[in-house]
């Protein structure tokens, strides 16, 4: 005998929303974004025969320029943003996804990030190294606003948590480093040697504030991995730089690893913490 039920992929509960013509919209935005994004990429690698961004002004953004600044292998994490950014494209193109509220919600911002991502290499490799921080802090900015909307609604699922949640927490902890970074780099650039203080103990300020800041930002999301992940990921790369090479400065590795234990134990806190109030 025929179930008269209909099958649970045909209940209108369950499945999902038919996009609008506002979410194709928002979907080739975010498209062309990342295209420009990419473009941007290359561009600061010097594949177009340009100077690549650690030439640029100087070397003011290279990775010896200050006590801040991170190893050269650090930036390896930027392959695994585009990457995750590419896998963003494709997942809000997706059925499950197109018409989704949480994708409507970080669409336009996860477009603005990308287009700011390319204009802050646009303005490095032309040699704009305080119009590069404006944009960054810009970034910064758009990227918070981002995790804070990813918090308020929980993600649907694994691939969602790790292609949306985890490459957007990875972007984000990795400029909140880089932001510190390129301050310092400009403030060099421009002349200053840090007054009464010396640059250790500026460096040692720097890792105190990004300690803050990546606390903050895990106690106020609930002990995301991925932000702390990076954050922790550029602070070990300032102090093995600071170690290995150019300036040496053994203060400020030790500030840069204190600085990381501190942003791992806010995450642990904090994640504990989540868990306990779930149950």
């Amino acid at each position: 005998m025929t179930d008269p039920r209909p099958a649970a992929s045909a209940n209108p509960a369950t499945a999902p929303a038919t996009p609008t013509t506002s979410d194709r919209v928002r979907q080739v935005v975010v498209t062309v974004a990342y295209l420009l994004c990419l473009y941007g990429s290359l561009l600061g690698s010097g594949v177009f025969g340009n100077q690549e961004v650690e030439e640029s002004s100087g070397g003011s953004l290279s990775d010896q320029a200050t006590h801040v600044a991170p190893g050269g292998p650090a930036f390896s994490i930027w392959s695994v943003i585009y990457v995750g950014l590419a896998a963003y494209v494709v997942l809000q193109w997706l059925p499950r996804w197109a018409a989704d509220p949480r994708q409507r919600a970080i669409g336009y911002l996860v477009a603005a990030s990308m287009v700011l991502n390319a204009a802050w290499l646009f303005a490095a490799t032309g040699d704009q190294i305080w119009l590069s921080v404006v944009v960054i802090l810009v970034l910064l900015a758009v990227l918070c606003a981002i995790i804070v909307a990813l918090h308020r609604a929980p993600s649907s699922g694994t691939a969602e948590t790790i292609v949306v949640d985890g490459t957007l927490g990875l972007y984000l902890g990795w400029v909140t480093v880089a932001t510190a970074a390129n301050i310092a780099a400009a403030l060099a650039d421009s002349g200053f040697e840090g007054g009464p203080l010396s640059p250790d103990t500026w460096a040692v300020l720097v890792c105190v504030a990004v300690a803050v800041i990546g606390s903050l930002l895990a106690l106020r999301t609930g002990g995301r991995v991925a932000p702390s992940l990076a954050i922790v990921w550029g602070l070990s790369w300032i102090a093995i730089a600071r170690v290995t090479d150019e300036p040496e400065s053994m203060p400020t590795a030790i500030a840069a690893i204190a600085a990381a234990a501190v942003v791992v134990a806010a995450t642990l806190f904090a994640r504990l913490r989540r868990s306990r109030t779930a149950s």
